[in-house]
């Protein structure tokens, strides 16, 4: 049994693992519309942001009619 909690949710932002919640919340990301005011490549620079955590945030953005700045 794990003692680790899930990541809490930041904003609107889908669940996307401890890491990657940890990343964006210290770059200051909180919500979808600051997402996609960034570029996919530089979001999968940032420590702990992975392909799956972008590829989770490109379909919530999907879903409201937003998509990154790339």
């Amino acid at each position: 049994m794990s003692t680790r909690r899930e990541p809490a949710q930041i904003g609107d932002l889908p669940p996307i693992g401890r890491p990657a919640n940890t990343a964006l919340r210290e770059a200051g990301i909180t919500t979808l519309a600051q997402v996609a005011a960034h570029r996919r490549r530089d979001l999968l620079a940032m420590h702990g942001v992975g392909p799956k955590a972008v590829s989770t945030l490109a379909a919530a953005l999907a879903e409201r009619g937003l998509a990154f700045a790339d």
